[in-house]
């Protein structure tokens, strides 16, 4: 075997083998195959498409690059959760505990933001002290003992999907929906995952635009759970507009916070139990929808939720008073509260504005090396479709800095497009696939 008859066959829209795929995909762990032969199949990959099974077959050889997780032998099913990011999606701190309070242990890796996309990281580490880098004896410690950890992703996980990724990044292959699937699930199965949820989002804040590539998408990992002896279910959302109100890390901690009290935005709250009900189904915690939902909410409503978010703070070295009492977060030196300049229904909260604009105010980061300004971020406090009058408080922006605060003013008013006639809100979500 050699990489120019793998990249070839590809190019002439043929199926690789398994064997194929593991040769290509220990040269690019091992770096025995350049950057511009690895670019160039996956321009193949990109504009030829692979099959369900070739899919899988890169998930597992990615998988398997290096470092494996196996947690069978101190919890009976590892469940897992992972979104494709969005914009005000800090759905991981309300579900992770409420899961876990449910008795269904959740050993969580996450990741940092990148682009517009927050990163679960970013917001629990904009608690002074909370810990997410932990060693392996840690993790499996946590686990076993307190049923839940979250962490940061280690360098020896799938390290083949992260050097592909780097070039994808730079080669113009980003949209392939094989190597999206085989990059989310890679990473899943080598961290131990026996059944995973995945919260697909839809639309202007989401990376799939259009209904018709998530399903795609979601159908092709769930297909990879099938044949990989997985069990995964996707449910799709909508990410047109920012998901709860706060967009930025302390924000959207204390957003969190209120959640777990009960006090939380509706939209924020309803997603929040679809997603953690659909966990419990899948890591057999009941056996119906809707016995998992009366369980998530009375969990939410007992404070049980809270109480395990809270001893997760405790247990990673978080100092818990940030969360008792959110105030005690990191503020922003500068706060406006922008009124609506006309009355009328609301049409379109472009997600990606507000995720662009937190990230220029230094909520989140464009290239993995820059710095996170934990106390910045933008508060929209309305949905499509509500009736807003003129004056009404539209939006508060938490700034660090006077000439940003201004530039993000005039791009979120317009984010905001309006309409004199009544405008449908937005489902919350598209359907679920299994």
């Amino acid at each position: 075997m050699n990489p120019v008859d793998i990249i070839i066959k590809k190019r002439d829209k043929r199926e690789l083998t398994r064997e194929e795929i593991n040769y290509f995909v220990q040269g690019i762990t091992n770096n025995e195959i350049p950057d511009y032969q690895t670019a160039a199949w996956a321009m193949a990959v990109l504009l030829n498409g692979m099959t369900d099974q070739e899919t899988t077959d890169l998930t597992m050889a990615m998988a398997h690059s290096g470092q494996m997780i196996d947690l069978s032998a101190v919890i009976p099913i590892e469940v897992d959760k992972h979104s494709t990011g969005g914009v005000g999606d800090k759905t991981t701190l309300v579900v992770e505990p409420t899961v876990a309070a449910c008795g269904l242990p959740v050993a969580k890796m996450s990741g940092r933001g990148l682009g517009f996309s927050g990163g679960t990281l970013d917001k629990m580490e904009s608690i002074p002290g909370f810990r997410t880098k932990l060693s392996d004896e840690e993790f499996i410690h946590l686990i076993k003992t307190t049923g839940l950890v979250l962490a940061g992703q280690t360098a020896d996980l799938a390290p083949a999907d992260g050097k592909l990724y780097s070039l994808r990044d730079v080669t113009g292959t980003v949209p392939s929906i094989p190597l999206i699937a085989s990059s989310v699930m890679s990473k899943k199965i080598a961290g131990g995952a026996q059944a995973i949820v995945l919260d697909v989002k839809v639309g202007l804040g989401a990376f799939m635009k259009n209904l018709d590539d998530a399903r795609q998408l979601s159908r092709l990992m769930v297909s990879i759970g099938k044949l990989s002896g997985l069990k995964v279910v996707a449910v799709l959302s909508d990410m047109n507009q920012p998901l709860g109100n706060a967009v930025g890390n302390a924000l959207e901690v204390k957003e969190a916070v209120a959640t777990l009290h009960g006090n939380g935005p509706a939209d924020f709250t309803a997603h929040c139990i679809e997603v953690a009900s659909q966990m419990l189904v899948i890591g057999q915690e009941v056996g119906s929808l809707a016995e998992a939902r009366q369980m998530v909410i009375e969990t939410l409503k007992s404070g049980r939720s809270w109480e395990k978010f809270r001893s997760l703070v405790i247990n990673q070295g978080g100092d818990v008073s940030y969360i008792d009492d959110p105030e005690k977060l990191a503020k922003a030196r500068y706060i406006e509260t922008v009124p609506a300049p006309r009355s009328g229904y609301l049409k379109e909260i472009n997600a990606q504005v507000v995720g662009e604009t937190s990230v220029e105010l230094g909520a989140g980061r464009m290239k993995k090396s820059d710095s996170v300004d934990p106390a910045v971020g933008i508060i929209v406090y309305h949905k499509v479709g509500d009736k807003v009058n003129k004056g009404d408080a539209l939006f508060t922006i938490h700034a660090n800095d006077e000439a940003k605060l201004a530039a993000a003013r005039d791009r979120l008013l317009g984010a905001h497009l309006w309409s004199a006639e009544k405008v449908e809100p937005l489902p919350l979500f598209y359907g679920v696939i299994q």
